[in-house]
C-alpha cells in the first residue's frame, strides 16, 4: 500500500508541473543549460523519513541557499556577538544583489542578500582561504549528510561573470567587514554557490534545521542548538527577499530560495521541505517551489504560527486485542481461537491536535504494524482536535489497508462533532467502510466476529444444560432432575431481559441461540457494557449467592432463545442431592475468578 503522503505529494506534482511561467536564470551563462522542465519536491520527517517525487534526484547548483548554511557555520566558529558586529539581522526589503549596507557601519543589512553572505564567507573559521572553504565544505556535509562536489563550471562562470558581486566585496573591505584581501573569500562564495545538490539534499538540511541542528538521517549534530533559532529567524525575515514579507504572511515557514531553481522550507519539529524548478519569477524564486509552499502550507496547515507539536505525540499506548479483548464471554472454540489470533487485532490511542504530521507518523507505526495486523482500532477519545488534511490522509490510509484486507475503525468520538466530521467528509461518497464506535468494547467485539470470518461459533446443535459452564462435572443423573425443572422462552431483539435495580425474581437464564448485552448504569445516566453472551453462556446466576437485586440490565441483541431455571427449584432439588449444589457454586466461583481476571487484564492494558 502506497502511504497516503506520497499520494498527496504525487498529485501535487502532477498538478503544479503544468504551471510553465518563468525563465530559466541567465546572468550566470551556465544556468541556461537546466531544463526548464526539471521539477521535484522532497519532504523529511523528524525521523529521517523522505517522501520525493519528479526530478528529486537531478543534481542541479545550491546558489543562494547556501547562505544560511555558511552563516550558521560563522555563527558556530565566531560566536554571535562576533558576527552580529559585521552582518545584520534586519530584512532589506530589496533583491538579492542588492548592496545594502548601513550608512553608519558599512554593516550588511542581513547574511541572506549577497553582500552579507560574502561578508559571512569571509567570517568562516579557518586561517587560508584553503581552510576556510575546507570549514565551509565539511559544515555543508554534516547539514546533507553526505559528501559534496562543486559544479566547476558553473563556478567558473559565476567567477567570470561577478563584477557586481566583486564591487560588493571592494566595499565591505573599505568599511573593514572583510579582514584582508578581498577576493579570496569572494571565490570561496562563488565556489559555495556552485555546489551540487539535488532536491532530496536540500530537504535534509532542511530538516536538519528542523531538527534543532541534528540531521535526521545520520544522527550527528551539524550546528549547535543555540544557533539554531537565529538561522531560522533571519531566514523567515529576509530569506525570500523583497518577497520575504509576503511569503512569511502566506506560507508562514522561515525559508531560502536559489536562482537555480532551489527551495527550501522549514517547519520547526515536524518538516523539512526541498523543491526543484529551474523557472524563476521576477523575483528570482522559483515559480513551481513557491506555488508548492503555498499549497503544502494551506492543505497542511503548515504555517509556523498554527498549533505545532512533536509528530510522535499523536500516538500513546498501543496493545491488542489479546491485552484487551471485548467483554463477550467466549466458550470452547471460540475462545481458543482469540487466544491465537487476538494480537493481530491492534489499538492505537491517539492524542492531542491530529496535524498532518501526527497523522502522517501514526500511519507509518500502522504500517511497520500491519504485516501482523487484522485490523486496528483507532482510539479517538484523547483527542482535541483533528485537521481536515490529517482527516484526509487518515481516511486514505484506511482505503489502503483496506485493499490490504486489514480493517481500520474509529472509536470513542460519536459525541464529539469537531473530530467526526472531518473524518466524515473526508470518507468517499457512498463509502460504507467508514465505521466509528461508542467504546473500544464494541470496536473490538466488531473486529473479532470480522477475525471469525464466515464461522458462526454461536451456533450449536441441540444444546444440552450438561454444556453450560455452570453445570461443569455435574453427573447425568442430576442433570436430568434439572432439566425436568426448566422451561423454554423467547426474546425478540432489543427487548429488555432483566432491569438493574429491580428485586430478583428468582430466575437463571441458560441462552440456547443468539446474543445478549449485559449492560450497568453509569453516572451520567447511561450505561456501559460489561459483558455480551451468546449460546452457552448464563445470566443471572448470582441469585445462588442470595443477591436479591438485579445489579445489571440484560438486552437481548438477536432473537434469543433461553431456557430459564427457578431458583427455588434448584434449591428445592440441592436439598434432594446435595453435591448438585456443590458443583454449582464451584463452577460458580471460577467463572466469577475468571471474570476478575478478564477485568484485571484490561486495567493493565489501558494503564
Amino acid at each position: 500500500m502506497q502511504l497516503p503522503f506520497q499520494l498527496y505529494l504525487d498529485e501535487l506534482h502532477a498538478r503544479l508541473a503544468n504551471l510553465n511561467g518563468g525563465e530559466v536564470a541567465s546572468y550566470i551563462p551556465e544556468l541556461t543549460k537546466a531544463n526548464p522542465e526539471w521539477f521535484g519536491i522532497c519532504l523529511v520527517t523528524m525521523d529521517g523519513v523522505a517522501y520525493s517525487v519528479g526530478d528529486s534526484e537531478q543534481p542541479f547548483t545550491i546558489q543562494s541557499i547556501s547562505k544560511p548554511f555558511v552563516y550558521a557555520t560563522a555563527l558556530a566558529d565566531r560566536g554571535k556577538e562576533f558576527v552580529a558586529s559585521r552582518v545584520g539581522v534586519e530584512p532589506s526589503g530589496d533583491a538579492f544583489n542588492s548592496i545594502s549596507l548601513d550608512p553608519q557601519t558599512g554593516a550588511p543589512m542581513n547574511p541572506m542578500i549577497n553582500a552579507g553572505a560574502i561578508a559571512t564567507t569571509g567570517l568562516v573559521a579557518g586561517e587560508t582561504p584553503h581552510a576556510q572553504w575546507q570549514r565551509i565544505e565539511s559544515s555543508l556535509a554534516a547539514f546533507i549528510g553526505h559528501d559534496i562536489s562543486v559544479d566547476e563550471s558553473v563556478y567558473r562562470s559565476e567567477s567570470e561573470t561577478g563584477f557586481r558581486n566583486r564591487a560588493i566585496a571592494w566595499m565591505l573591505k573599505n568599511f573593514g567587514i572583510i579582514d584582508g584581501e578581498p577576493m579570496a573569500p569572494l571565490e570561496n562564495y562563488f565556489r559555495q554557490c556552485s555546489i551540487l545538490v539535488t532536491c532530496r539534499d536540500l530537504a535534509y538540511m532542511a530538516a536538519t534545521l528542523a531538527n534543532g541542528g541534528v540531521n535526521p538521517l545520520t544522527a550527528k549534530r551539524a550546528l549547535p542548538s543555540e544557533h539554531v533559532e537565529r538561522v531560522l529567524s533571519v531566514m523567515a525575515t529576509c530569506g525570500m527577499y523583497d518577497y520575504a514579507g509576503s511569503w512569511l504572511y502566506e506560507v508562514g515557514m522561515p525559508a531560502k530560495s536559489g536562482v537555480g531553481g532551489g527551495i527550501i522550507a522549514v517547519l520547526p519539529g515536524r518538516f523539512g521541505i526541498g523543491i526543484f524548478s529551474p523557472r524563476l519569477d521576477a523575483k528570482g524564486n522559483s515559480e513551481r517551489g513557491i506555488e508548492v509552499c503555498k499549497q503544502l502550507s494551506r492543505d497542511f496547515g503548515l504555517h509556523i504560527f498554527n498549533r505545532t507539536g512533536t509528530p510522535s505525540m499523536a500516538l500513546g499506548r498501543v496493545f491488542t486485542g489479546a491485552d484487551a479483548p471485548s467483554r463477550r464471554q467466549p466458550i470452547g472454540d471460540m475462545r481458543e481461537y482469540l487466544q491465537t489470533h487476538a494480537h493481530r487485532i491492534k489499538y492505537l490511542s491517539l492524542h492531542g491536535y491530529l496535524a498532518v504530521d501526527g497523522a502522517e507518523y501514526v500511519i507509518r507505526r500502522m504500517r511497520e504494524m500491519a504485516p501482523d495486523s487484522h485490523s486496528f482500532i483507532l482510539d479517538m477519545n484523547q483527542v482535541d482536535g483533528i485537521s481536515e488534511s490529517a482527516a484526509r490522509l487518515l481516511n486514505q490510509a484506511r482505503i489502503g489497508f483496506s485493499q490490504d484486507e486489514i480493517a481500520v475503525v474509529f472509536s470513542r468520538m460519536h459525541h464529539r462533532q469537531a473530530l467526526m466530521e472531518p473524518l466524515r467528509k473526508a470518507a468517499r461518497n457512498g463509502d460504507r467502510g467508514f465505521l466509528s464506535f461508542e467504546d473500544n468494547d464494541l470496536a473490538v467485539e466488531w473486529c473479532e466476529n470480522r477475525l471469525f470470518g464466515n464461522v458462526d461459533w454461536s451456533t450449536h446443535v441441540d444444546w444440552k444444560l450438561a454444556d453450560f459452564p455452570l453445570f461443569k462435572s455435574v453427573t447425568e443423573d442430576l442433570m436430568s432432575l434439572v432439566e425436568a425443572v426448566t422451561h423454554p422462552q423467547s426474546f425478540k431483539p432489543g427487548e429488555q431481559i432483566l432491569v438493574s435495580g429491580q428485586a430478583g425474581d428468582g430466575r437463571i437464564f441458560f441462552i440456547d441461540s443468539g446474543h445478549v448485552s449485559i449492560l450497568v448504569p453509569i453516572a451520567n445516566g447511561g450505561h456501559q457494557r460489561i459483558a455480551s453472551l451468546g449460546a452457552g453462556m448464563n445470566f443471572g446466576e448470582m441469585v445462588l449467592l442470595g443477591q436479591t437485586t438485579r445489579s445489571a440490565s440484560v438486552f437481548a441483541d438477536t432473537e434469543v432463545m433461553c431456557r430459564i431455571l427457578d431458583a427455588s427449584d434448584f434449591e428445592a432439588l440441592a436439598q434432594q442431592a446435595p453435591e448438585l449444589k456443590i458443583f454449582v457454586l464451584e463452577n460458580l466461583a471460577k467463572d466469577m475468578a475468571n471474570n476478575l481476571r478478564r477485568a484485571t487484564q484490561w486495567i493493565a492494558a489501558l494503564a
